[in-house]
């Protein structure tokens, strides 16, 4: 039988007895990271293999390591990176390799704690009116320079062996409402999103990994955001022809509503393979690790499909990367 089809947080930077024997308990397929379980670099090492002791296996460990905003590691110690928009603009005709580094050099950081998958690229599309929680974190708004800027950040991420997960399929660009506090939803038409939100995913969307997002796509199933909408994950699967591991987003935001036991039902009986839950607080963790039951069919082969993207991290000068990186931000054109 499979691992739990269970991604999960926990409280702080070191297990408690409590996590520890319920980690073990649950089995979960991977683990998420946070600020507040991140101190220095020995910790870190010393609790990703914790983490994987508890359940036995190499189990994934990811992280929101985007850059900019949404970086969970941070100066002194890692490096800081302007808002992904920002350096897009700013490196002109040298946005596609220049992200490409960037994201090969944020792999090596990774690794080096014992974190194997980031939660990029994103590759929502910027809108004027996108919610400034996702906005300066997007590439841009033109599908090509998008596909070719994420089909990088991927490529970035694989090279230094570190898992990448597409989000937030299949589009939260549009979203005028921030997920975390609300549901948003979107009436653009279905045949607009089709050659627009839809088609940027389409180009990454041989990727092993994706996240969803909790927006309601008015034209399509007015009823379901898409972490819970038959309707919408079958676009996901069928016309943009994801066929890798789909996991949520967090089910602890408030765009979803329900217990989490009908939250977690309602994500996979749609079509999602895992649900993640990110805040670390058991009591809503256990209805969720029951309702979801292990990973079983179509979701452990997308998982074992997944885990063979893992790799070695290719043999590279850092120093010489990250001057690389700076040259191209410095002679910049277009």
């Amino acid at each position: 039988m499979g691992a739990g089809a269970t991604i999960l947080g926990l409280s702080g930077p070191r297990l408690t007895r409590a996590e520890r024997d319920f980690f073990a308990a649950a089995d979960p397929w991977a683990f998420i990271l946070f600020a507040r379980n991140l101190e220095d670099p020995q910790q870190i090492r010393w609790l990703t293999t914790e983490l994987r002791e508890c359940v036995g296996r190499e189990a994934p460990i990811f992280i929101d390591q985007e850059g900019g905003r949404v970086a969970r590691l941070r100066a002194p110690v890692w490096r800081d990176w302007l808002p992904a928009l920002e350096q897009v603009k700013l490196s002109g005709r040298n946005a596609v390799p220049a992200m490409r580094l960037r994201y090969r050099i944020i792999a090596h950081e990774l690794r080096a704690l014992g974190i194997d998958g980031n939660c990029a690229p994103v590759v929502d599309l910027v809108q004027p009116d996108t919610h400034e929680i996702l906005k300066n974190r997007c590439y841009g708004n033109d599908v090509v320079k998008v596909s070719e800027i994420a089909g990088a950040v991927a490529e970035g991420l694989v090279t230094g062996g570190v898992l990448p997960v597409i989000k937030h399929i299949p589009g939260h660009g549009r979203a005028t409402g921030d997920s975390h506090l609300e549901l948003p939803v979107v009436e653009t038409k279905e045949k607009a999103l089709r050659v627009s939100d839809f088609l940027a995913f389409q180009s990454v969307a041989g990727l092993p990994l994706a996240m969803t997002a909790h927006v309601v796509y008015q034209d399509i199933d007015p009823d379901n955001p898409a972490t819970t909408s038959h309707k919408m994950i079958e676009i996901i699967r069928s016309k943009i022809g994801f066929d890798g591991l789909l996991m949520t987003d967090d089910l602890s935001m408030q765009a979803l509503t329900g217990s989490f036991a009908d939250r977690t039902r309602a994500s996979l009986d749609a079509g999602c393979d895992t649900v993640l839950h990110c805040n670390g607080d058991m009591a809503e963790m256990a209805p969720i690790v029951e309702a979801a039951g292990r990973l079983t069919g179509k979701a452990a082969d997308r998982a074992e499909t997944a885990l063979g993207w893992r790799r070695s991290p290719d043999d590279v000068d850092i120093a010489a990367l990250d001057a690389e990186f700076q040259s191209l931000m410095t002679h910049q054109a277009g």
